[in-house]
């Protein structure tokens, strides 16, 4: 049983994307406030937090699934709070309450900022788009020492109405946070010991706000955060082609902490998929905009979203997609089979063959995966930027990311978590690299 003597803990299941990551952190700031802190033992906790995921495939039913494994626990605690936050929430609303009545509050993530008053008022259900701006509702995080790494979220929402995507339904409008309100959240970070800010948004280079000097886009703000001192890496995701700006691939030619590596979906090689997707650019013009990424940053490494078995595809549409991998040439790409999301323009369109569908993206995949491997292969014998984050799973040894976000494994029993440094890549594995410490 919970001491009850003791502070009130809070239990977060954390589902999906990075922006869900860095929204469970301040809604924990939020608790915070409050009492609660948090607890990595669910059996032990005082409120149980699911901060949910739309994009990923059966994201209601896994919900659902997890919110059955939690009955016991409420029998035998029937003072436990049970609260449902994110994108699920958001499209489920007071659904999730009439399936599953032992959940308490339902919260949207543009209402997370009012989570606090939620809990004391008794629960309820909130996917209301606030007039307010949820971040000057949120509490000042404490001064506490962080992780090396941290994520900032610049821009929300989305205005790209893509055929197969729930994100303008669930988060809403794109908005973009005021400059000053990111410098001073990125100071702050700086100051609790963060070296690496990755800036987050459902359509992040979209961003734009009004700075001193005028209207500024995302490269003008991002050389601002590289004047920030003790700032030494920022990377930013998830992009759109067609907001990729040329002051924005200029940054990534002339500024040195903004790190070379690149997420770009493009989600299909086939200009008619792309076109019933409502992606609104042809694989010419991607293939065009790499090319000036390209020339400005040489060594840059390019990552990539893929959806295979969209509605209507045929095989001369996955050879498409097949060749722009081949001429691209990807460090590494998240791919998945088509599945149909509630409320999507896509969502009532014939679904191809699911076999047909399981081949080609086994196919897609296994060129993907050739491409991963020798771009690691690559990094043999190279010499990287290396921020340690923790310790490996050996004694006297230190795991962090790379300049291009390998991880990578380095005997160094003297580092801590937060030492930058120079490593020479000795080994490539599946999915990481091991080297050893420089100097």
């Amino acid at each position: 049983m919970t001491d009850k003597t003791a502070a009130k803990k809070l239990f977060i299941k954390t589902y999906g994307c990075q922006m869900n990551v860095y929204d469970s952190q301040r809604m924990a700031e939020a608790m915070g406030a409050e009492g609660y802190v948090l607890t990595e033992d669910q059996s032990e906790a005082d409120m149980v937090l699911l901060n949910t995921c739309h994009i990923r495939e059966k994201a209601a039913e896994k919900l659902y699934s997890d919110l059955g494994r939690l009955k016991p626990l409420k029998a035998e605690r029937p003072d436990l709070k049970i609260g449902v936050a994110g994108c699920v929430a958001q499209a489920e609303g007071a659904e999730i309450q009439r399936r599953m009545p032992l959940v308490d509050l339902v919260v949207g993530p543009q209402a997370y900022h009012r989570l606090p008053a939620m809990v004391r008022n008794g629960g309820g259900v909130d996917t209301e788009f606030p007039v307010e701006d949820k971040f000057d509702h949120l509490p000042r995080p404490a001064a506490t020492r962080r992780a090396p790494a941290a994520f900032l979220t610049v821009q929300e929402g989305c205005d790209k109405f893509c055929a197969f995507c729930v994100v303008p339904y669930t988060r809403g409008a794109e908005v973009s946070r005021p400059v000053s309100r990111i410098m001073a959240e990125a100071r702050d970070l700086v100051a609790r010991g963060v070296r690496e800010i990755t800036l987050l948004g459902q359509n992040v280079n979209g961003w734009h706000g009004q700075g001193e000097d005028g209207e500024w886009g995302f490269g003008r703000l991002i050389r601002a955060l590289a004047g920030i001192h003790g700032l030494d890496r920022i990377r930013y995701t998830t992009s759109h082609p067609n907001d990729m700006a040329d002051d924005l691939i200029e940054a990534h030619r002339l500024e040195p902490k903004l790190m070379p590596y690149l997420h770009l979906p493009v989600q299909s090689g086939s200009d008619r998929i792309l076109r019933a997707m409502n992606r609104k650019h042809t694989a010419d013009e991607y293939l065009r905009l790499i090319d000036r990424i390209r020339a400005a940053r040489p060594d840059i490494m390019l990552t990539s979203d893929f959806i295979v078995g969209f509605p209507g595809e045929t095989d001369e549409d996955h050879a498409a997609t097949l060749r722009l991998v081949e001429e691209v040439g990807f460090g590494t790409a998240f791919s998945f089979k088509y599945s149909p999301r509630p409320g999507t323009p896509a969502y009532d369109r014939a679904e191809v063959d699911s076999d047909i569908a399981d081949a080609r993206l086994q196919e897609l995949q296994a060129l993907l995966s050739r491409q991963q491997k020798a771009a690691q292969e690559g990094m043999v014998g190279r010499e990287l930027g290396v921020l340690f984050e923790k310790p490996g799973r050996l004694p006297g040894q230190m795991v962090g990311k790379s300049d291009y976000l390998h991880a990578v494994f380095v005997d160094a029993p003297q580092a801590k978590p937060g030492d930058l440094v120079r490593v020479r890549i000795t080994h490539s594995a599946p999915n990481s690299l091991a080297g050893e410490l420089l100097g």
